[in-house]
């Protein structure tokens, strides 16, 4: 007898990070035919078109994290409990929903204090939902019976952190669609730069992320921006993806500094493929990342990434890739001088890219599915 499938997550749709990594799970429970059920705040409609998925909605009350996940975690507790008798392979995700099932952890709160400006008010639901985040997350992955970790260095987190045996992890990589993050023909790379206006061969570097907190280092990608601007043969430019509650004051100084053509803020993106296709090289310095799903599909891209050496996505990278890695996000010199070192070798890093690339795109997320499947299978038998 198959066995239905839970699997509870804020979102599951393909926009990216672990959105698009649980979407892809439950998409390829779906081809083969499985029952699954699906607890989540938001989900794509080629999920509720599948005839085996139901998906549960939840509220997201004003839009708020910190009142939706008590009403994710309760839904996503009720359908195991009403599940269980019929053998339920469940997956939630991180402290999401408590319960005796399969952890994935895309993302640890343990492992990282968030940085975030703006207004008392917005500090103070940033902290309240943090303390809350980190609560629910060791509450609930003491009680799983198996952890699926992104990386390794989510895995030594995970231990260390939250104390877990390490006999109870297990380090599943993700995958990717080889269709849509695959190295872009010349003309798919010249309607992907003329789309964003980039004037003959400039060279362009492109940074994806949140702007609502100092995560994904932006501020110090800027400051090492108006170091390389600050050299008159500096000739790239940079497209910066991504929203946030931080976007227009980062506006706001590029224009202060007048660079306003050579910092373009493109905001939230979802054809990200596309713009990954018209750039020569993503900047993700992040100060934690547990994995960087960003930087793996740029690679898959064939796209050169400059990322933090303690990011789960760097474990990847091969000894010829060294030099793309920074040791510290908040050193705006060793990020000038990253850039610096890509700039002065742009084809050559293209060509040391194509092995990684390769071994990247040829594991996709049916490969990652069946993996998981396994892994929970077997803490389950």
């Amino acid at each position: 007898m198959a066995h239905p499938w839970l699997l509870v997550a804020g979102d599951f749709t393909p926009l990216g990070g672990m959105d698009r990594a649980n979407h892809a799970l439950a998409l390829q429970l779906a081809s083969c035919g499985r029952e699954v059920h699906v607890v989540t705040h938001r989900a794509w409609p080629d999920l509720a078109s599948r005839p085996s998925v139901s998906v549960h909605l939840v509220r997201r009350p004003l839009g708020w994290h910190l009142l939706g996940s008590p009403l994710l975690a309760s839904t996503g507790r009720r359908l195991w409990q009403q599940l269980h008798a019929d053998g339920v392979r469940a997956v939630v995700n991180g402290g999401n929903c408590p319960v005796a099932a399969a952890n994935w952890v895309h993302y640890l709160h343990a492992a990282h204090e968030p940085e975030v400006s703006g207004s008392w008010l917005r500090r103070a639901k940033s902290a309240l939902a943090d303390r809350r985040d980190r609560t629910a997350e060791r509450e609930a992955l003491r009680r799983a019976t198996v952890i699926i970790c992104n990386s390794r260095r989510t895995q030594a987190d995970v231990v260390d952190r939250i104390g877990v045996p390490p006999d109870r992890t297990r380090v599943v990589y993700y995958g990717t669609d080889p269709l849509a993050f695959g190295p872009p023909t010349a003309d798919e790379r010249a309607a992907a730069r003329q789309a964003l206006g980039v004037p003959g061969d400039r060279p362009l570097v492109g940074f994806v992320g949140a702007l609502g907190d100092r995560r994904k280092a932006f501020d110090s990608v800027f400051a090492a921006w108006v170091d390389r601007c600050g050299d008159r043969t500096w000739d790239a430019d940079l497209v910066v993806v991504g929203a946030g509650a931080e976007l227009p004051a980062w506006r706001d100084q590029a224009a202060a500094a007048g660079l306003e053509t050579r910092i373009r803020f493109l905001g939230f993106r979802e054809d990200v493929p596309r713009i990954l296709a018209a750039v020569d090289a993503l900047v993700h310095p992040a100060r934690y990342e547990a994995y960087g799903l960003s930087v793996h599909e740029a690679i898959c891209r064939g796209v050169p990434a400059i990322v933090s050496r303690s990011a789960g996505v760097a474990e990847l990278y091969p000894n010829t890739l060294s030099d793309l890695l920074v040791d510290d996000p908040d050193d705006v010199h060793e990020i000038a001088e990253r850039l610096r070192t890509w700039r002065s070798g742009l084809e050559r890093w293209r060509e040391d890219l194509v092995p990684l690339s390769s071994r990247l795109r040829a594991r996709h997320w049916s490969t990652m599915a069946a993996e998981i499947v396994d892994v929970v299978d077997r803490a389950a038998a």
